[in-house]
């Protein structure tokens, strides 16, 4: 399974990045799988070579097709401007707006303020909307005050990370084992009723 985590961040140290690793960490820890993170500040200025995605380079093509196959995306950012980065909106407008259907989404964003919380509502769950993508209904918002050195340590953010994993967990396919469970043999036998 490709986990990719998508860091909306466009300076460093950035929380935003330090959240979209405990996300796709916990992910990986819980699924197994590779994870792997696009952070903004080092891609964007390769994404603003093309307006279009047929303008993308070799470089660039590369970034657009790691979102359009990963498996499990986890999309965060900062709040600015009451809205997603704009580098980050880039991003998506070269994605193919058919590559995502179906595909699990996990939401974060970081935050100065609790105020800027339904920014996740309004407008990071709508993109993903548009993609016919799977956003996850529990979405993870931080403040700095949840952060010392720029490393996640609330508990109460935590326990929404556990509870966001663990509704990943019934959208995802079920493993092998869980598949072969009722297979061959094992299969329960089906009564037949007289109509």
């Amino acid at each position: 399974m490709k986990i990719l985590g998508l860091s909306g961040n466009v300076k460093r140290p950035s929380r935003t990045a330090s959240l979209v690793d405990v996300l796709t960490s916990a992910v990986e820890s819980r699924f197994g799988g590779v994870k792997s993170i696009i952070d903004l500040t080092d891609v964007a200025p390769v994404l603003f070579r093309a307006l279009r995605a047929e303008q993308l380079d070799s470089a660039g093509r590369e970034i657009i097709d790691a979102v359009e196959t990963a498996d499990v995306l986890v999309v965060g950012s900062p709040v600015y401007r009451a809205s997603y980065t704009g580098a980050l909106k880039h991003l998506f407008d070269l994605v193919d707006y058919r590559a995502l259907t179906g595909r699990p989404v996990l939401l974060a964003a970081t935050g100065g303020s609790p105020l800027h919380a339904l920014m996740i509502e309004h407008q990071l769950r709508p993109l993903f909307g548009f993609f016919n993508a799977l956003s996850i209904p529990t979405s993870i918002y931080a403040v700095e005050t949840d952060f010392t050195d720029h490393r996640l340590t609330n508990p109460a953010v935590f326990e929404r990370v556990d509870r966001a994993i663990a509704e990943l967990a019934r959208l995802l396919p079920a493993s092998p084992q869980k598949t072969a469970l009722f297979a061959g043999q094992n299969r329960p036998a089906l009564i037949a009723t007289k109509a």
